[in-house]
């Protein structure tokens, strides 16, 4: 685990040691504390899935911003979760792509080695479906170009069916609606990882096109199963309109309201 812990260098007002130099510390403003620099081991990782609604482990800092050269894609299996190895869910991994990019949120675990190290395995055990661990750079909206932290853990997967037997490829959207619609796991069904997944991405202020196209479609299926929203429709916002981006460059603007009717979670865990 040590490649990837970094070391920080931290800058802090705190009280000086001697009253020699500050005799009245206990009862100063800590704004009339001497500023200080220590160094201390992190842990960065960054979610894209359901670590950006739950991350499920203590953390000392939470960034919203984005890596570059991944998208994110529902292509990856989840059989002790959201799904069953008989049915499995779809949960997300990301594609590398040229160009691309994916937001979400970076987490940072500071302190003692056995701190970063619970993190850690706490991690490899709910991320057990993804076979790889890349260091990424993480970038803020402010600045887009110089990377505001590097060495940032992100879980993906293999692309091959052959060596990652969770891998499932992609698949047409109506295909993977039904298979979203109907997998249902311990911790709850499919459907609601996309759904808190669409809320989550709209909170951070960095909604995902392919998300909210997915879960259009997932509502499609669910009602043409006979499970319509008449009783759980729900607003997560107040009618505004959205620019979207297709894959052509081209530009439409939407009504936000039609995007996020979703309906209420059963579980919150990934």
């Amino acid at each position: 685990m040590s490649s990837y812990i970094v070391e920080e260098r931290v800058k802090e007002r705190r009280p000086p040691s001697s009253s020699l130099f500050f005799p009245c510390r206990n009862r100063a403003p800590p704004s009339l504390f001497p500023v200080l620099f220590f160094t201390t081991m992190a842990l960065w990782v960054f979610g894209y899935g359901s670590l950006v609604w739950n991350p499920g482990f203590e953390y000392d800092e939470k960034i919203i911003g984005f890596i570059k050269d991944y998208k994110r894609v529902f292509d990856l299996a989840c059989i002790d979760h959201r799904g069953t190895p008989e049915n499995p869910a779809r949960t997300c991994t990301l594609e590398q792509i040229e160009g691309a990019i994916c937001w979400g949120a970076a987490y940072c675990v500071r302190g003692s080695p056995e701190r970063l190290r619970a993190a850690m395995e706490y991690l490899e055990r709910r991320e057990c479906e993804y076979d790889q661990k890349n260091l990424v750079d993480f970038y803020k909206e402010a600045d887009p170009l110089q990377p505001a932290l590097t060495g940032v853990i992100v879980f993906t997967s293999t692309p091959d069916k052959v060596s990652n037997k969770y891998y499932l490829g992609p698949a047409p959207l109506e295909e993977m609606a039904m298979q979203i619609a109907t997998a249902v796991g311990p911790c709850g069904n499919n459907r609601d990882y996309v759904f808190l997944l669409e809320k989550a991405m709209f909170d951070i202020g960095h909604e995902d096109d392919m998300v909210i196209e997915l879960a259009n479609e997932v509502r499609k299926v669910l009602g043409t199963m006979g499970k319509g929203f008449s009783k759980e429709k729900q607003l997560v916002a107040t009618p505004r309109k959205k620019l979207l981006k297709s894959q052509s460059g081209t530009q439409t603007y939407i009504p936000t309201t039609q995007l996020l009717l979703f309906p209420k979670a059963v579980a919150m865990d990934s």
